[in-house]
């Protein structure tokens, strides 16, 4: 059975850091693409960053590049998301997701329908 549970979330101030944490299981984590994602109420859910599968290449949102950075790790069947610089406008509840890989534009893992395996979310509250 696929299963994605994420971990790390919490409240934060302005500037702080998080490290959010996907362990999967499940399935052979190397065919799959990772990605984050972050549901706000009252919009669509956005990609935040993804990660091909054998690493082979990321994305980010613009508004987060150069303060998170995503990273996996064949050893433990995990996704990090280090969250760094963080903003008010960082929060949400933040998903993990996998789909099957590997995509030949990494850029097009941040759309979230394809995906059809998700975590139950860990809630980030950035704010002072």
């Amino acid at each position: 059975q696929l299963q994605l549970v994420e971990s790390g979330g919490g409240l934060v101030q302005p500037g702080g850091s998080l490290r959010l944490s996907c362990a999967v299981s499940g399935f052979t984590f190397n065919y799959y693409v990772i990605g984050w994602f972050r549901q706000v109420p009252g919009k669509e859910r956005e990609g935040v960053s993804c990660i091909n599968n054998r690493n082979a290449g990321t994305y980010y949102k613009d508004s987060v590049k150069g303060r998170f950075t995503i990273s996996r790790h064949n050893t433990n069947n995990t996704v990090y998301l280090q969250m760094n610089s963080l903003k008010p406008e960082d929060t949400g509840v933040y998903y993990c997701a996998a789909r099957a890989g590997p995509l030949l534009q990494i850029r097009l893992c941040a759309d979230w329908r394809p995906y059809s395996n998700w975590g139950q979310g860990t809630q980030v509250t950035v704010s002072s």
